[in-house]
């Protein structure tokens, strides 16, 4: 069932162009929707309670995917390259006056961002923002299908029949009476590969529906307590969940789903007792046609990720200067326009990173180039720098977690790709 009196204009407009993306990108949206888990369902408010000691380290950890591909030389448009950005991304080209400037001592003047994405470049102007270019997983073949699940899977290429996903074998590897191990692991929205395996993860869905009120709801939950007292448990401690993920103001059904994702991610997140890691999915990033550049599908949807990020800035309150949000994508699109206001599948894109505990103000780039000569097969961004080696740089420096587990059970047979330093304050 669905209803939009809970969605904004701009949410709705994501949910269509998703829905009217290639073949692929639709199939993969209706296959994860059936892994979603239901608000009704999410337990973390029947987990055991632990302390955590006062001053003690207790990282948070934000996975943030936007599945369908994000256009990286959109995010973050490489004005310097002159012509051959102009030239190469036709009627997609940002001129840089319109962009947000990103100073940085490798690149003082070459990178802009995307108008849209006010609240991230004020936290790179405070240090609290920094952005990873020509990235992408480790295979290279502009399949959403395969490209979602390496970037989840965590394995070098194409590899088939894997169950689990890197964040879930990280929670086994994590000693047991640390602070992650003991809050665990959540996920938001559709379940996805990523938190999937051994380790147990608990699921919340933020509904877009008017929530129900009394009396309606006093009936439903007399009729449990008199009918089935196992069921009614899990319904009262889902409602007491959703009360505290959502905070239920006055005007909590007027969100989107993706804002009260992030807000239920952050006020979730900063629980002294809560979850310390999480995954939060957005869809509807394959923009073939309509994208635009200043305005269009893209600037709607990066506004909508930059209002997200901005509530859950406010919702994690006083646990942002212990937390890292990473926004990563499946790939990039090509670096010319597809004559339909759009871009198609690509390779290179950008990895977004932001929290207090990020070292900001940072660009992490082996730039490669956009004249036709350095492109990838002639049409894509080369990727230089392998996403699975800024997933280690947060791993190491963020949550202390040691090399040899990095290389052997979260990432197998990575021993070659060097984890990106530099990525963490006082690391």
């Amino acid at each position: 069932m669905s209803d939009d009196r809970g969605s904004d204009p701009a949410d709705l407009r994501m949910r269509a162009r998703a829905a009217e993306g290639c073949a692929e990108s639709k199939l993969l949206l209706s296959r994860r929707s059936m892994l979603g888990v239901t608000a009704g369902l999410f337990s973390w408010a029947c987990m055991p309670r632990y302390a955590h000691a006062a001053g003690s380290s207790d990282p948070r950890f934000l996975v943030v995917i936007l599945r369908g591909g994000m256009d990286g030389l959109s995010t973050v448009a490489p004005y310097g390259e002159g012509s051959a950005y102009i030239e190469g991304r036709g009627e997609l080209y940002i001129p840089k006056s319109s962009l947000i400037p990103l100073k940085s001592g490798k690149f003082p003047d070459f990178f802009g961002l995307h108008p849209s994405l006010k609240t991230f470049g004020a936290m790179y102007a405070a240090g609290d923002a920094s952005i990873v270019h020509a990235t992408c997983v480790p295979l290279w073949n502009r399949s959403h299908f395969d490209g979602q699940d390496n970037l989840e899977n965590g394995m070098p290429g194409l590899v088939t029949g894997q169950s689990t996903g890197w964040l879930n074998r990280l929670l086994t590897k994590l000693p047991t009476g640390g602070t992650i191990r003991q809050g665990g692991a959540m996920e938001i929205g559709q379940a996805p590969l990523l938190l999937r395996g051994e380790a147990p993860v608990l699921g919340w869905t933020a509904s877009t529906v008017p929530h129900v009120e009394d009396p309606t709801l006093y009936l439903i939950r007399s009729l449990y307590r008199q009918r089935d007292k196992q069921l009614s448990a899990i319904l009262e401690n889902g409602l007491k969940a959703q009360r505290f993920a959502e905070g239920l103001g006055s005007d909590s059904d007027k969100l989107s789903e993706l804002q009260k994702g992030f807000q239920g991610a952050g006020r979730l997140l900063a629980a002294p007792n809560g979850p310390r890691i999480a995954t939060l999915s957005v869809h509807g990033w394959d923009t073939h046609t309509n994208q635009g550049g200043v305005e269009g599908e893209l600037a709607d949807r990066l506004a909508a990720l930059d209002d997200g990020l901005a509530r859950f800035r406010v919702t994690i309150g006083d646990a942002w200067p212990q937390t890292v949000v990473m926004i990563v994508t499946e790939f990039g699109r090509m670096v010319a326009n597809n004559g339909n206001d759009g871009s198609d599948h690509g390779v290179g894109t950008v990895a977004l990173l932001a929290g207090g505990a990020v070292d900001g103000g940072k660009i992490f780039a082996k730039w490669p180039g956009l004249a036709p000569r350095y492109l990838y097969e002639k049409r894509d961004l080369r990727s230089t720098t392998d996403l699975r080696s800024v997933f280690k740089g947060v791993l190491r420096e963020h949550l202390d977690v040691p090399d040899s587990v990095i290389n052997s059970a979260i990432f197998p047979e990575s021993g070659l790709v060097r984890p990106l330093t530099g990525l963490i304050k006082g690391a």
